[in-house]
Protein backbone atom coordinates (compact mmCIF):
# COMPACT_ATOMS: atom_id res chain seq x y z
CA UNK A 1 0.00 0.00 0.00
CA UNK A 2 1.80 2.93 -1.54
CA UNK A 3 2.38 6.19 0.69
CA UNK A 4 0.10 5.15 3.33
CA UNK A 5 1.16 5.20 7.36
CA UNK A 6 -0.91 4.29 10.61
CA UNK A 7 -3.12 6.91 12.10
CA UNK A 8 -4.17 6.02 15.23
CA UNK A 9 -5.59 2.40 17.02
CA UNK A 10 -7.37 1.42 14.01
CA UNK A 11 -5.26 -1.12 11.74
CA UNK A 12 -6.44 -0.59 8.75
CA UNK A 13 -6.54 3.44 8.69
CA UNK A 14 -4.31 5.06 6.54
CA UNK A 15 -3.51 8.47 4.96
CA UNK A 16 -3.68 8.88 1.36
CA UNK A 17 -2.92 11.99 -0.63
CA UNK A 18 -4.03 12.90 -3.92
CA UNK A 19 -3.03 15.18 -6.64
CA UNK A 20 -6.03 17.64 -7.38
CA UNK A 21 -6.08 19.25 -11.19
CA UNK A 22 -8.20 22.12 -11.72
CA UNK A 23 -9.15 23.60 -8.79
CA UNK A 24 -7.83 27.28 -7.81
CA UNK A 25 -9.73 28.87 -4.60
CA UNK A 26 -10.96 27.94 -1.35
CA UNK A 27 -14.08 27.39 -2.65
CA UNK A 28 -12.79 24.38 -4.82
CA UNK A 29 -11.27 22.75 -1.78
CA UNK A 30 -14.26 22.87 0.27
CA UNK A 31 -16.16 21.80 -2.14
CA UNK A 32 -14.47 18.75 -2.66
CA UNK A 33 -14.00 18.27 1.06
CA UNK A 34 -17.91 18.03 0.94
CA UNK A 35 -18.08 15.33 -1.80
CA UNK A 36 -15.51 13.49 0.25
CA UNK A 37 -17.95 13.25 3.76
CA UNK A 38 -20.66 12.67 1.29
CA UNK A 39 -18.89 9.31 1.25
CA UNK A 40 -19.26 8.85 4.96
CA UNK A 41 -15.30 10.53 5.67
CA UNK A 42 -15.34 12.11 8.91
CA UNK A 43 -14.70 16.27 8.61
CA UNK A 44 -11.79 15.74 10.27
CA UNK A 45 -9.94 12.87 8.19
CA UNK A 46 -10.56 14.75 4.80
CA UNK A 47 -8.29 18.09 3.84
CA UNK A 48 -7.75 19.75 0.41
CA UNK A 49 -4.86 22.12 0.69
CA UNK A 50 -5.96 25.11 -1.56
CA UNK A 51 -2.01 25.91 -1.16
CA UNK A 52 -0.43 22.85 -2.34
CA UNK A 53 -3.57 21.07 -4.64
CA UNK A 54 -3.32 17.98 -2.21
CA UNK A 55 -6.01 16.38 -1.05
CA UNK A 56 -4.88 13.90 2.07
CA UNK A 57 -7.31 11.10 3.36
CA UNK A 58 -7.05 9.57 6.73
CA UNK A 59 -9.34 6.18 6.22
CA UNK A 60 -9.46 2.92 6.03
CA UNK A 61 -7.59 1.69 2.67
CA UNK A 62 -10.70 -0.42 1.59
CA UNK A 63 -12.89 2.94 1.36
CA UNK A 64 -10.99 4.74 -1.31
CA UNK A 65 -13.15 3.44 -4.51
CA UNK A 66 -16.38 4.64 -2.83
CA UNK A 67 -14.52 8.12 -1.58
CA UNK A 68 -13.01 8.54 -4.98
CA UNK A 69 -16.41 7.69 -6.77
CA UNK A 70 -17.58 10.43 -4.67
CA UNK A 71 -14.81 13.24 -5.38
CA UNK A 72 -14.92 12.58 -9.13
CA UNK A 73 -18.46 14.22 -9.10
CA UNK A 74 -16.77 17.14 -8.83
CA UNK A 75 -15.15 17.49 -12.40
CA UNK A 76 -11.95 17.91 -10.81
CA UNK A 77 -8.80 15.62 -11.27
CA UNK A 78 -7.73 12.68 -8.94
CA UNK A 79 -4.54 11.50 -9.08
CA UNK A 80 -3.16 9.25 -6.41
CA UNK A 81 0.80 10.10 -4.82
CA UNK A 82 2.11 6.79 -4.62
CA UNK A 83 5.33 7.51 -3.00
CA UNK A 84 7.05 10.51 -1.29
CA UNK A 85 8.78 10.70 -4.88
CA UNK A 86 5.75 10.74 -6.41
CA UNK A 87 4.38 13.68 -4.24
CA UNK A 88 7.64 16.09 -5.37
CA UNK A 89 6.44 15.34 -9.05
CA UNK A 90 3.68 17.17 -11.08
CA UNK A 91 2.45 17.27 -14.54
CA UNK A 92 4.81 20.07 -15.84
CA UNK A 93 7.72 18.54 -13.84
CA UNK A 94 7.28 15.09 -16.15
CA UNK A 95 6.25 16.86 -19.73
CA UNK A 96 8.40 20.18 -20.70
CA UNK A 97 5.85 20.64 -22.72
CA UNK A 98 3.50 21.66 -20.17
CA UNK A 99 6.06 23.57 -18.48
CA UNK A 100 5.97 25.71 -21.79
CA UNK A 101 1.73 26.17 -21.61
CA UNK A 102 2.23 27.66 -18.53
CA UNK A 103 5.19 30.10 -20.01
CA UNK A 104 2.18 31.13 -22.44
CA UNK A 105 -0.61 31.75 -19.51
CA UNK A 106 2.22 33.78 -17.44
CA UNK A 107 3.10 35.79 -20.44
CA UNK A 108 -0.45 36.27 -21.68
CA UNK A 109 -1.85 37.27 -18.01
CA UNK A 110 1.22 39.59 -17.22
CA UNK A 111 1.34 40.96 -20.40
CA UNK A 112 -2.60 42.11 -20.86
CA UNK A 113 -2.62 42.76 -17.10
CA UNK A 114 0.04 45.65 -17.64
CA UNK A 115 -1.89 46.67 -20.91
CA UNK A 116 -5.48 46.75 -18.72
CA UNK A 117 -3.76 48.63 -15.98
CA UNK A 118 -3.03 51.51 -18.42
CA UNK A 119 -6.50 51.32 -19.96
CA UNK A 120 -7.83 51.62 -16.19
CA UNK A 121 -6.13 54.82 -15.62
CA UNK A 122 -7.21 56.27 -18.77
CA UNK A 123 -10.55 55.37 -18.43
CA UNK A 124 -10.56 56.01 -14.64
CA UNK A 125 -11.93 52.85 -14.16
CA UNK A 126 -11.60 51.37 -10.46
CA UNK A 127 -13.11 48.05 -11.61
CA UNK A 128 -10.45 47.83 -14.65
CA UNK A 129 -7.51 48.42 -12.71
CA UNK A 130 -8.79 45.52 -10.08
CA UNK A 131 -9.36 43.05 -12.79
CA UNK A 132 -5.86 44.10 -14.52
CA UNK A 133 -4.22 43.49 -10.74
CA UNK A 134 -6.31 39.71 -10.75
CA UNK A 135 -4.66 38.84 -14.21
CA UNK A 136 -0.93 40.41 -12.96
CA UNK A 137 -1.57 38.29 -9.64
CA UNK A 138 -2.67 35.03 -11.50
CA UNK A 139 0.36 35.40 -13.37
CA UNK A 140 2.83 36.26 -10.94
CA UNK A 141 0.99 33.19 -9.20
CA UNK A 142 1.45 31.24 -12.07
CA UNK A 143 5.29 32.29 -12.57
CA UNK A 144 5.97 30.78 -8.55
CA UNK A 145 4.14 28.05 -9.70
CA UNK A 146 6.68 27.60 -12.23
CA UNK A 147 9.39 27.80 -10.07
CA UNK A 148 8.66 25.77 -7.50
CA UNK A 149 8.40 22.51 -10.33
CA UNK A 150 10.37 19.37 -8.56
CA UNK A 151 10.55 21.26 -5.47
CA UNK A 152 9.52 19.79 -1.82
CA UNK A 153 6.02 19.52 -0.40
CA UNK A 154 7.80 21.82 2.14
CA UNK A 155 8.95 24.33 -0.04
CA UNK A 156 6.13 24.49 -2.36
CA UNK A 157 4.24 25.23 0.76
CA UNK A 158 6.70 28.41 1.15
CA UNK A 159 6.10 28.92 -2.25
CA UNK A 160 2.51 29.00 -1.67
CA UNK A 161 3.02 31.08 1.73
CA UNK A 162 4.32 34.21 -0.66
CA UNK A 163 1.96 34.01 -3.26
CA UNK A 164 -1.24 34.36 -0.57
CA UNK A 165 0.61 37.26 1.16
CA UNK A 166 1.35 38.53 -2.47
CA UNK A 167 -2.53 38.33 -3.01
CA UNK A 168 -3.31 39.94 0.21
CA UNK A 169 -1.23 42.70 -0.82
CA UNK A 170 -2.68 42.96 -4.23
CA UNK A 171 -5.91 43.03 -2.52
CA UNK A 172 -5.62 45.59 0.05
CA UNK A 173 -4.17 47.90 -2.27
CA UNK A 174 -7.29 47.81 -4.68
CA UNK A 175 -9.15 48.39 -1.46
CA UNK A 176 -7.89 50.70 -0.53
CA UNK A 177 -7.61 53.59 -3.36
CA UNK A 178 -11.44 52.38 -4.50
CA UNK A 179 -12.06 53.73 -0.59
CA UNK A 180 -10.15 56.69 -1.61
CA UNK A 181 -11.89 57.12 -4.82
CA UNK A 182 -15.75 56.69 -3.23
CA UNK A 183 -15.21 59.61 -1.44
CA UNK A 184 -13.96 61.77 -4.67
CA UNK A 185 -16.21 59.35 -7.25
CA UNK A 186 -15.77 60.43 -10.99
CA UNK A 187 -17.69 58.67 -13.68
CA UNK A 188 -15.26 56.62 -16.13
CA UNK A 189 -15.30 55.85 -19.65
CA UNK A 190 -18.10 53.19 -19.94
CA UNK A 191 -17.33 52.53 -23.21
CA UNK A 192 -13.48 51.75 -23.33
CA UNK A 193 -14.30 49.92 -19.95
CA UNK A 194 -16.66 47.20 -21.84
CA UNK A 195 -14.01 46.67 -24.72
CA UNK A 196 -11.76 46.36 -21.73
CA UNK A 197 -13.69 44.06 -20.24
CA UNK A 198 -14.40 41.74 -23.31
CA UNK A 199 -10.80 41.94 -24.25
CA UNK A 200 -9.93 40.21 -20.97
CA UNK A 201 -12.67 37.33 -21.42
CA UNK A 202 -10.80 36.50 -24.91
CA UNK A 203 -7.81 36.65 -23.10
CA UNK A 204 -9.00 34.04 -20.53
CA UNK A 205 -10.47 32.09 -23.25
CA UNK A 206 -6.91 32.23 -24.84
CA UNK A 207 -4.91 31.35 -21.86
CA UNK A 208 -7.11 28.23 -21.18
CA UNK A 209 -6.32 26.67 -24.76
CA UNK A 210 -2.56 25.77 -24.49
CA UNK A 211 -3.75 23.75 -21.37
CA UNK A 212 -6.39 21.70 -22.69
CA UNK A 213 -4.03 18.70 -24.39
CA UNK A 214 -2.62 18.29 -20.91
CA UNK A 215 -6.32 17.31 -19.82
CA UNK A 216 -8.18 14.37 -19.82
CA UNK A 217 -11.32 12.99 -20.23
CA UNK A 218 -14.87 14.88 -19.26
CA UNK A 219 -13.97 15.65 -15.66
CA UNK A 220 -10.82 17.55 -16.75
CA UNK A 221 -12.58 19.43 -19.07
CA UNK A 222 -14.38 20.69 -16.94
CA UNK A 223 -11.53 21.63 -14.38
CA UNK A 224 -10.87 23.80 -17.35
CA UNK A 225 -13.63 25.46 -17.26
CA UNK A 226 -13.46 25.62 -13.36
CA UNK A 227 -9.98 26.59 -13.32
CA UNK A 228 -10.58 30.07 -15.14
CA UNK A 229 -14.57 30.69 -14.10
CA UNK A 230 -13.45 33.34 -11.27
CA UNK A 231 -11.76 35.40 -13.64
CA UNK A 232 -14.20 35.36 -16.39
CA UNK A 233 -16.97 36.31 -14.12
CA UNK A 234 -14.46 39.61 -13.12
CA UNK A 235 -14.25 40.37 -16.80
CA UNK A 236 -17.87 39.84 -16.71
CA UNK A 237 -18.76 42.03 -13.74
CA UNK A 238 -16.79 44.84 -15.33
CA UNK A 239 -19.03 44.64 -18.45
CA UNK A 240 -22.21 44.61 -16.81
CA UNK A 241 -20.57 47.65 -14.58
CA UNK A 242 -19.99 49.46 -17.69
CA UNK A 243 -23.43 49.06 -18.88
CA UNK A 244 -24.46 50.45 -15.66
CA UNK A 245 -22.26 53.13 -15.69
CA UNK A 246 -24.30 54.04 -18.50
CA UNK A 247 -27.91 53.48 -17.65
CA UNK A 248 -27.26 55.35 -13.70
CA UNK A 249 -24.41 58.15 -14.98
CA UNK A 250 -23.00 57.11 -12.12
CA UNK A 251 -19.52 55.95 -10.82
CA UNK A 252 -20.48 53.98 -7.99
CA UNK A 253 -21.05 50.46 -10.39
CA UNK A 254 -17.55 50.79 -11.10
CA UNK A 255 -16.62 51.04 -7.50
CA UNK A 256 -18.62 48.10 -6.34
CA UNK A 257 -17.46 45.56 -8.69
CA UNK A 258 -13.73 46.98 -7.49
CA UNK A 259 -14.64 46.19 -4.05
CA UNK A 260 -15.94 42.98 -5.07
CA UNK A 261 -12.47 41.77 -6.74
CA UNK A 262 -10.69 43.36 -3.73
CA UNK A 263 -12.42 41.05 -1.64
CA UNK A 264 -12.26 38.02 -3.67
CA UNK A 265 -8.55 38.82 -3.60
CA UNK A 266 -8.50 38.75 0.14
CA UNK A 267 -10.93 36.00 0.81
CA UNK A 268 -7.94 33.87 -1.99
CA UNK A 269 -4.63 35.62 0.07
CA UNK A 270 -6.53 34.37 3.49
CA UNK A 271 -7.46 30.45 2.37
CA UNK A 272 -4.11 30.41 0.50
CA UNK A 273 -1.92 31.16 4.07
CA UNK A 274 -4.58 29.03 6.14
CA UNK A 275 -3.15 26.36 3.89
CA UNK A 276 0.29 26.93 3.30
CA UNK A 277 0.69 27.16 6.94
CA UNK A 278 -1.17 24.08 7.68
CA UNK A 279 1.44 22.40 4.97
CA UNK A 280 4.18 23.52 6.62
CA UNK A 281 3.46 22.34 10.08
CA UNK A 282 2.38 18.85 8.53
CA UNK A 283 5.78 18.75 6.54
CA UNK A 284 8.23 20.16 9.48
Amino acid sequence: MANTESTGSTADTSTVRYRVSGMDCAKDAAQIERAAQSAGVAPDAVKVSAATHIMTLKVPEASLPEIEKAVETTGYGFDRIESDEDLQQSAAHQDPGYRRALWIVVILNVGYGVLEMIGGFIAGSQAVKADALDFIGDGAITFLGLLAIGWSLLWRARSALIQGIFLGLLGLGVFSTTIIRAFEPTTPDATLMGILGLIALVINVISVLPLLRYRKGDANMRAVWLFSRNDAIGNAAVVIAAGLVVWLGSAWPDLIVAFGIAGLFLHSSWAIIRDARADLKAVA
